[in-house]
């Protein structure tokens, strides 16, 4: 006869068997899923310049470390936490005195991250995560305080585009979604299917410039007069490359990835109505900040990178800022490298005046 701790112990469950001698599928990766178990196998595949499934690489550390100047006892906001890799660094360097708040919409990611965190030995006392939009930083200021620092990381994740049950990416089958978060607002194919192809064509040219907007807004508009749903990822990729083929075979290949990608990009601002927050963001910013606080943005789009470098700019002609990024910091070759998503990135940066 057991005991009563025999008796509430789980039965270990053997993990799902995979064909070949690679797992293929998102939720067979059972090592990468499990980065801090697996922290040799994560190693592995990072030196060979690839992210591993479910994980994010963070980006510009250094270079934001170096301009934030973060020092004990400091209070900073950490506005897009994500898997939390820049606010570990950042909570380091508070050395365990000051306090670090962290937004994130996404539900499912928060969650995970702030669990990651506390294990890390950052707790209540230093670390606050907040299920909050960046677009509402002036609320999380009016709550907490005016901060010392503030990094805003515009990308999305890579846990997001890997997975995909959320749709982010056209290389892989899965529900065209592509919401930060998916409890709220509608998902891509919803909102593709409710426009004509005109708005179709406005939104391809206007978030990704894409050069194919007219043709590939007609086929889409095509098949929603049909009745035909694009509700996955992979009905939206074969379309564009139906559309694009009348390109000559040599360059075809290339033009459809490129396209893809541009395209699904348009569909994720227009589903989470980025540029939209990134500008209630910009506006809101500098209230929420302490004199002398430092800004951090990284941007991964030329139509991020505008409104940032405008509302910088503009803001310190109006006297708002003593200092901002006169050009901008890329990662290194080496960074690039090993991380290829990093490739994109552009760093900019301002100082708020003093009183």
């Amino acid at each position: 006869m057991g005991t009563e701790e025999q008796k509430d112990e789980k039965p270990h469950k053997r993990r799902v068997r995979y064909s070949g001698t690679h797992p293929r599928k998102f939720s067979e990766k059972y090592k990468e899923l499990n980065p801090e178990k697996y922290q040799d196998t994560i190693e592995r595949v990072i030196r060979k310049g690839s992210t591993p499934a479910g994980m994010h690489i963070s980006i510009c550390v250094q270079e934001i470390l170096t301009f934030l100047q973060i020092k004990p006892g400091m209070k900073g906001l950490d506005a897009t936490l994500g898997y939390g890799g820049h606010s570990r660094k950042m909570l380091e360097a508070l050395q365990g005195r000051g306090h670090l708040y962290a937004l994130d919409v996404d539900p499912i990611e928060i969650v995970k991250t702030t669990k990651r965190l506390r294990e890390a030995g950052f707790s209540e006392e230093i670390f606050t995560p907040i299920s909050e939009n960046f677009a509402n930083v002036d609320r999380v200021a009016e709550q907490y305080g005016s901060f010392d620092f503030l990094l805003a990381d515009l990308g999305v994740s890579s846990m997001q585009i890997d997975n995909p049950e959320r749709g982010f990416s056209y290389k892989q089958e899965g529900p065209l979604d592509l919401r930060l978060n998916p409890q709220n607002g509608e998902p891509a194919s919803e909102r593709l299917r409710k426009m004509n192809r005109e708005e179709i064509e406005g939104m391809l040219i206007d978030n990704s410039d894409e050069p194919y907007a007219a043709e590939i807004a007609r086929a889409i508009a095509g098949r929603n007069r049909k009745g035909q749903k694009i509700d996955t990822t992979t009905k939206l990729a074969e379309l564009i490359g139906e559309t694009l083929a009348f390109l000559p075979e040599k360059e075809r290949k290339e033009a459809v990835k490129k396209s893809c990608a541009r395209v699904f990009q348009a569909l994720r601002i227009d589903v989470n109505s980025e540029f939209e927050v990134l500008e209630a963001f910009l506006t809101k910013l500098p209230s929420c900040m302490a004199p002398g606080g430092r800004i951090a943005i990284l941007t991964f789009h030329s139509g991020e990178d505008r409104l940032v470098k405008r509302a910088f700019k503009e803001g310190k002609k109006a006297g708002i800022y003593s200092e901002v990024a006169e050009d901008v910091i890329r990662p290194s070759s080496e960074e690039c490298a090993k991380n290829p998503r990093a490739k994109s990135t552009k760093m900019r940066w301002a100082v708020l005046a003093e009183e």
